[in-house]
């Protein structure tokens, strides 16, 4: 009766241990700017953004230097002009430079938008991946160990390897 007793015990723990093996999560994490950086398509959507990033730079040196070129032009020219002519001169030259300064602005502006335009498809192909990999996995939870983004402690599963060989690279 005694050993019925133990018997009986040591599988009633047995079942409880599993049971509670079952039901703690399980949690991996990866480093997901690691991984997109390291993606085949973010290299060709960088050189995308350089190639474009130099175009307006050359368009915006020409500026300048046709801004400059007036400025010397006009410096030179001053002694020799009417002071409504000079005054006329002095607001072309402001209105070219705000030209320059606001041609600047969207160029930013645009490159901003393009850089969000090409990455997009790019989480989002990121984030697919990683849920394939964890759902194959069987995790529940997979936290982003990308610095600054709130994981003090990364020793569990890092999916990074799998997700990058989902991905084919």
């Amino acid at each position: 009766m005694k050993h019925l007793k133990t018997l009986v015990l040591a599988i009633a723990l047995l079942v409880g241990s599993t049971s509670f093996m079952n039901a703690q999560s399980k949690v991996a994490h990866i480093n997901t700017q690691e991984l997109i950086a390291a993606m085949p398509e973010t290299k060709a959507a960088q050189a995308e953004l350089e190639k474009l990033g130099k175009t307006y730079e050359v368009q915006i040196q020409d500026m300048g230097k046709e801004y400059d070129k007036k400025v010397k032009q006009y410096d030179a020219e001053a002694s020799t002009k009417t002071q409504e002519e000079n005054q006329k001169r002095v607001q072309e030259v402001a209105a070219m430079e705000q030209n320059i300064r606001q041609f600047q602005a969207q160029a930013q502006q645009e490159m901003q938008k393009k850089e969000f335009d090409l990455l997009k498809p790019i989480t989002e192909k990121a984030k697919e991946a990683i849920l394939k990999v964890a759902r194959a996995q069987g995790f529940h939870y997979v936290l982003d160990s990308t610095q600054g983004q709130g994981v003090i402690l990364a020793d569990g599963k890092d999916l990074l390897a799998d997700v990058k060989k989902e991905l084919g690279f």
